[in-house]
């Protein structure tokens, strides 16, 4: 056995060599629950949308915050209208240059103005109401990733559950390999003994190379589950499986859970913010009716040398502008609006309907589960009593080689039964969990 160390486990993974061919890293559940949360893609991804969402709600501050630019223009020109006004803005002029033959045909000149432009919104209701839209599109956004964080959560338990089973049917299918391998052993006895025929040797050969072939599916689902949880971790699982540190136990725990529906829900939260941000946003495809008003404003620096500053303005001013008629622009743009917000309505009332629906089915499904646990329970001992009485038949003659064949087969077949019954109440029970959260 060696050891390494797996740098975004919270503690020291011990590395062990089994049967696998490979490294085998030990996990915990706690472990695994941190990892994805840091480096899970899809959680990454959902953040990621999240502050999309949030930057265009950024975008908003421009409804009260000034927009201010800077510029600096050179020219040179002989065209008379923008050489007399070059020179007006230099201050300048003089009564030689109201010459009409200078004033039409002037010699070059050249203007260098440096700009600084303001303009400040005051009144835009429109712009208002588009803002508290963008809010509650970052407040969904933000619900949602949170949401997702939940799913993943469930993702990895369901996963590291899924790899205590794959464990545990190995364990079972090795038993069972050891037991045919015994069998197989005394039916050969007794076979050279002349106690048995042929046919019992070859029946027994048969069965042994099945279990064989089953326990080397087990050990490839054992991979195929270690290498989904490397994915929801986004690990490396190269020349490596995961082994979970806690055996998946073989009963159930039962307890009571919240059979109704949250409307505290992260992604049911969501759906609410997205409708109203469509309402919002139909409010202000409405209020781009009214009229808006912005102030505005520049200084200017005139001279005849780059970066010159000899002559120097402002100008100061304010617009109020109304849009009359834009050719059915903005009625088709409040049609528009209005039938995404009904849609998101429609959208936001099957959603809880069908969570209701979910949530009903989970909780008839978490019974069935538990019936099914203490069935196959019962099954097993029952099959293991059965085993027990027909080997013991089958050591003084007393029962045929396919009966006890067909027992063993039945006690192993239960034992893999009720470890699979075992996980689906598990995992039923944290997915109705999940649906209350």
């Amino acid at each position: 056995m060696r050891k390494i160390n797996l740098l975004l486990l919270i503690g020291t993974l011990s590395v062990s060599a089994l049967g696998f061919g490979q490294d085998t890293l030990t996990i915990s559940k706690k472990d695994i629950g941190q990892i994805a949360k840091d480096k899970n893609l899809q959680l990454q991804i959902a953040n990621q949308a999240f502050k999309s969402a949030q930057a265009d709600y950024r975008q908003s501050n421009a409804l009260f915050l000034p927009s201010i630019t800077a510029s600096h223009t050179a020219i040179s020109t002989t065209n008379p209208l923008m050489a007399f006004g070059s020179k007006l803005n230099q201050e300048v002029l003089t009564a030689s240059d109201f010459n009409p033959a200078l004033l039409n045909d002037p010699a070059v000149t050249q203007n260098y103005a440096t700009k600084i432009e303001v303009l400040q919104p005051l009144i835009n209701v429109d712009g208002l109401y588009g803002r508290q839209a963008a809010k509650s599109k970052m407040e969904a956004f933000q619900l949602q990733t949170e949401r997702t964080g939940e799913y993943l959560a469930l993702e990895v338990n369901k996963s590291f559950m899924q790899l205590q089973l794959a464990y545990k049917a190995v364990k079972v299918l090795e038993k069972a390999n050891a037991t045919a391998d015994a069998n197989l052993k005394l039916i050969e006895n007794y076979f050279k003994q002349g106690i048995l025929q042929k046919t019992d040797v070859l029946s027994v050969q048969v069965r042994v190379n099945e279990i064989k072939n089953q326990l080397q599916y087990a050990k490839s689902n054992v991979q195929n589950a270690s290498d989904y949880l490397a994915f929801l971790l986004n690990e490396d699982n190269t020349n490596k499986v995961y082994k979970p540190l806690e055996e998946l136990d073989n009963t159930i725990s039962i307890s009571s859970n919240n059979t109704t529906l949250s409307s505290n829900r992260k992604d049911i939260l969501a759906m609410d913010k997205s409708s109203e941000a469509y309402a919002k946003m139909y409010q202000s495809s409405k209020m781009n009716f009214l009229p808006s008003l912005n102030a505005f404003g520049s200084y200017e620096l005139y001279d005849d040398t780059l970066f010159g500053t000899n002559a120097q303005g402002y100008l100061v001013g304010a617009q109020l502008s109304w849009k009359v008629f834009d050719g059915y622009k903005s009625i088709g743009k409040m049609e528009k609006a209005k039938a995404e917000y009904q849609k998101a309505k429609v959208e936001t009332q099957q959603y809880k309907s069908q969570s209701q629906l979910e949530l009903n089915k989970t909780n008839r499904q978490l019974k069935d589960a538990e019936n099914k646990v203490n069935l196959e329970k019962l099954a097993l001992e029952q099959s293991q009593e059965a085993y027990r009485i027909r080997s013991n038949r089958f050591t003084q003659g007393l029962e045929k080689t396919t009966d006890l064949l067909q027992a063993e087969t039945q006690m192993f077949q239960k034992e893999l039964q009720l470890l699979q019954a075992v996980f689906e109440y598990d995992f039923t029970q944290e997915y109705l969990q999940f649906l209350t959260k």
